[in-house]
């Protein structure tokens, strides 16, 4: 076997299941981290109790819950409502208009490199089954695969879950600490280690560099962190 063809790593399977739902795990884990985060340092730096800071945290994370429930549902629904359009939309030109849809067919396999008998015999094949034409026309002209669509339901409860969880390492501090600004240590401590984990856990989707990724995701925290601790000591001052 020539050198150049041989694999210099093991064969990997392609990503199933929850990855259609990584945007959704992603945002809302790092929505409820960075802005719960955000949001208590900037009241610690405005002079609020723990007490205070602990409630407001906590109606922060209620708030952002259902506000990102509503938003994912109402969007992951319109995307759906788009595509069974589309996909109906489609099923009529193949019944009325199936000169035109075989003629897109070949233009289709004709950019992706087939020609002469073998275009001819692919786009026969393809043809011969209304449901196997469907399927083809649908990846080639919207990209849409029934195996890939996504559930409105499941994505709301995703980011709902997944915001919940991430601002927990920013809330649950000032539950037990004494003084403000020890809690955002604590809170400060939490969460960066948190935006890391999650930078870091990505990676085995993306097959990108863990501490690069990891290193981003902090950095984005701790610049809006510090950024809104200065915005709320200001706003204390000024008050």
């Amino acid at each position: 076997m020539d050198e150049e063809t041989v694999a210099i790593t093991e064969f990997q399977e392609h990503q199933s299941g929850f990855k259609h739902y990584m945007r959704d795990i992603i945002l809302g884990v790092n929505d409820g981290l960075v802005s719960i985060y955000l949001l208590v340092a900037g009241i610690v730096g405005a002079g609020l109790t723990t007490n205070q800071i602990a409630v407001t945290a906590i109606a922060a994370t209620i708030a952002g819950a259902i506000s990102m429930m509503a938003g994912e549902y109402i969007s992951t629904k319109s995307q759906e409502e788009v595509y069974q359009a589309e996909i109906d939309l489609e099923k009529e030109h193949i019944k009325y208009y199936r000169d035109h849809e075989i003629g897109e067919l070949y233009e289709m396999f004709t950019d992706l490199g087939f020609e002469n008998d073998l275009l001819e015999k692919v786009v026969n094949v393809v043809s011969s089954n209304d449901e196997t034409l469907l399927k083809v026309m649908l990846a080639l002209e919207f990209g849409i695969k029934e195996n890939q669509r996504r559930s409105a339901l499941k994505a709301m409860a995703t980011v709902a879950v997944l915001f919940t969880l991430g601002s927990l390492p920013a809330t649950l501090p000032f539950f037990f600490a004494n003084d403000p600004n020890a809690g955002l240590i604590l809170a400060s401590l939490l969460s960066m280690i948190s935006l890391f984990t999650v930078g870091a856990l990505k990676t085995f989707m993306t097959r990108k560099s863990w501490v690069w990724s990891g290193a981003e995701n902090l950095l984005i925290g701790v610049v809006g962190a510090i950024v809104s601790f200065y915005l709320g000591n200001l706003y204390g001052t000024l008050g």
